[in-house]
């Protein structure tokens, strides 16, 4: 499926989150890092030696509603032990204003958890607990 090319910008507020197979996931905000190219297009070929890291562009953070649900907890903690949780493909699509029609598409490959955090817990404010996963990826696509 192509973006959706139009005379006025898309909105920013219609999205659904995809984990693979189709299931999508009720995430209040993405934060997308600077697509960056390391070390400038000489590097762009080169191989990304073993224990390098991860790029700070290739990073995504999502937060969420926190509703009990312990999905994101469990890939963390299976990466957290030390055991290779499954990679996925996350796609964070955006919406039309008829929240049916995707506009564009961000598509992750190679996705896995780096750190899940919750906001703070106070007794004053009666706000909404967050739940916020920072996702390390391999490679991005857009359509």
């Amino acid at each position: 499926m192509a973006a959706v090319e139009r005379d006025r910008p898309h909105g920013n507020s219609n999205f659904l989150v995809e984990f693979g197979a189709g299931k999508g996931s009720g995430f209040a905000e993405v934060v997308f890092a600077p697509f960056t190219i390391a070390n400038g297009a000489a590097d762009l070929y080169a191989a990304v030696p073993a224990g390098a890291g991860v790029p700070i562009g290739n990073r995504l953070v999502l937060r969420r509603g926190a509703t009990g649900a312990l999905d994101l907890y469990a890939w963390w903690d299976q990466a957290r032990q030390g055991k290779a949780p499954p990679r996925r493909v996350v796609k964070v699509k955006l919406l039309a204003a008829d929240h049916a029609t995707v506009v564009l598409t961000w598509r992750f490959r190679n996705v896995r958890p780096l750190s899940l955090s919750y906001s703070p817990l106070q007794a004053m404010d009666g706000g909404v607990l967050m739940e916020t996963l920072e996702l390390a990826f391999d490679a991005v696509e857009m359509s």
